[in-house]
């Protein structure tokens, strides 16, 4: 029977102070104390998602070279059908990954873009430019350079391969070895990332995209047209986007633009600004607090304090942008499920005898290799210089030249976005495993230069002992 909260007896004072309960992963517990937290501690920093897909790269490597190679390429040729009436996808384990699961990950990218647009580093003209104008000689000196070594020839359709830089991987190695880097130059790194991203967007969009059909992409104006609408109309549950976002994807997929355009599409149409101003919110959430503060002795609240509590969770929840929720809610699954699974499906090259020797031989490994390596730092120095020089910006403190090229070298990790230009790229597959051995060169080499370059910037900063 339910009884009227005015009337119920009023709880003792202690009541209201008791602890809150833990879960068992915070508990004191020998096992959660020693094995869980660290563990989660660790994968909420920046190297864990860098780590996990160089893990999952290297199982792929590995299992393309033993015994059970044929096993995995049987896997990931594995056609998978989704029917619906008349209506029916058919695509290999591999295909779903690259057109399906990574439309999430370049959802996740446009949130980033639109967040920083918005909010962040992008909204400041003059904080932007430097990184904007280094992004875009990071980009286009990459590609000449590849240009230059397969013109003419049959790999010359992948000049946007080195134009990409994989933000996991680069972010992670700044953080292992530059713990004394100054904040500006994550920021800095950061920035150029997303502007890098921005860009291998726009070149999927308009040079790796074919076929292209008017009725399709009339269908996927005619769904983005209707997110807008269900914006206007102040829309704010989540099935009906989910339910757009599939039909956008698929329209998107249908038109000849590459799928994952879809995922770019749908951050850009999530709103910035919450529903609720969080000033406003606390004063409603307070006042249905109070309702519930010191009446519940037994524990356990009854319908009107369930109510008030669920109102209360309503409103601080409409009172975090949906672009900050969508974020922090799909960030973790693109970083530790969509990209492992991506480096599982394509880093899977078959290292046999011979094959980095003639790997040099062979244009588009050269240009790639070239491009992310000497290209990348090249052009992104080169375009700070020039926009020091002509004065459109400055170095951010506490960075300097050699700050800048180690930046530079990490941004020639384009592990990710990288090995996917390069499945858009070449229809021939012996060409697509060359491009993936230039791919895991250059970022290793890129890698590594990027880490010596800050960690003998870091050793310079390190203070004399004593």
């Amino acid at each position: 029977m339910h009884v009227p909260s005015s009337s119920r007896p009023t709880a003792p004072a202690a009541a209201t102070d008791a602890p809150l309960s833990t879960s068992w992963a915070d508990s004191q517990g020998l096992v959660p104390r020693k094995i869980v937290q660290p563990l989660t501690a660790f994968l909420h920093t920046e190297v864990a998602s860098g780590l996990v897909l160089l893990g999952a790269a290297l199982v792929a490597l590995v299992w393309a070279n033993s015994p059970w190679a044929s096993v995995y390429e049987r896997l990931w040729t594995t056609p998978f059908t989704v029917a619906l009436g008349p209506l029916e996808l058919s695509e290999d384990l591999r295909h779903w990954v690259n057109d399906g699961l990574m439309a999430v990950f370049f959802f996740i990218v446009g949130l980033e873009i639109k967040r920083e647009l918005v909010l962040g580093e992008l909204r400041d003209r003059r904080a932007a430019a430097l990184p904007l104008v280094c992004a875009v000689g990071g980009m286009v000196v990459p590609a000449g350079l590849y240009a230059l070594l397969n013109v003419g020839g049959p790999g010359s359709a992948g000049w946007g391969v080195p134009m990409a830089t994989d933000i996991a991987f680069a972010v992670g190695v700044l953080a292992l070895v530059g713990s004394r880097a100054p904040a500006g130059l994550k920021v800095f790194l950061l920035t150029l990332a997303i502007v890098d991203d921005l860009g291998a967007i726009a070149v999927i969009a308009l040079f790796y995209s074919s076929g292209l059909s008017a009725q399709w992409l009339a269908g996927a104006a005619a769904v983005a047209t209707g997110i807008v609408l269900m914006r206007r109309l102040r829309v704010r549950a989540a099935v009906p986007y989910a339910f757009a976002a599939g039909l956008l994807w698929l329209t998107v997929y249908s038109s000849g633009v590459h799928a994952t355009i879809a995922g770019v599409i749908f951050a850009f149409l999530t709103p910035v600004r919450p529903f609720h101003l969080p000033e406003a919110v606390s004063g409603v959430a307070v006042g249905h607090l109070q309702r519930v503060h010191g009446k519940v002795p037994d524990g356990i609240a009854d319908e009107d304090e369930q109510a008030s509590l669920l109102e209360v969770s309503r409103l601080t929840n409409e009172a975090v942008s949906p672009l900050a929720r969508l974020e922090a809610r799909w960030h973790p699954w693109s970083s530790f499920l969509v990209l492992p699974l991506f480096a599982l499906a394509n880093a899977g090259v078959e290292l046999y005898s011979g094959v980095f020797r003639e790997a040099v031989t062979e244009p588009v490994v050269l240009g790639i290799v070239v491009g992310l390596v000497l290209g990348k730092p090249l052009g992104i120095v080169a375009a700070a210089a020039l926009a020091v020089r002509l004065r459109l910006s400055r170095l951010p403190p506490g960075m300097g030249w050699l700050e800048l090229s180690g930046v530079g070298l990490l941004a020639g990790v384009g592990f990710t976005v990288a090995i996917f230009i390069a499945g858009l790229a070449f229809t021939d597959p012996e060409r697509v495993a060359a491009a993936k051995v230039g791919i895991l060169v250059a970022s290793l080499l890129a890698g590594g230069l990027g880490a010596l370059a800050l960690a003998v910037r870091d050793a310079g900063h390190r203070p004399p002992p004593g």
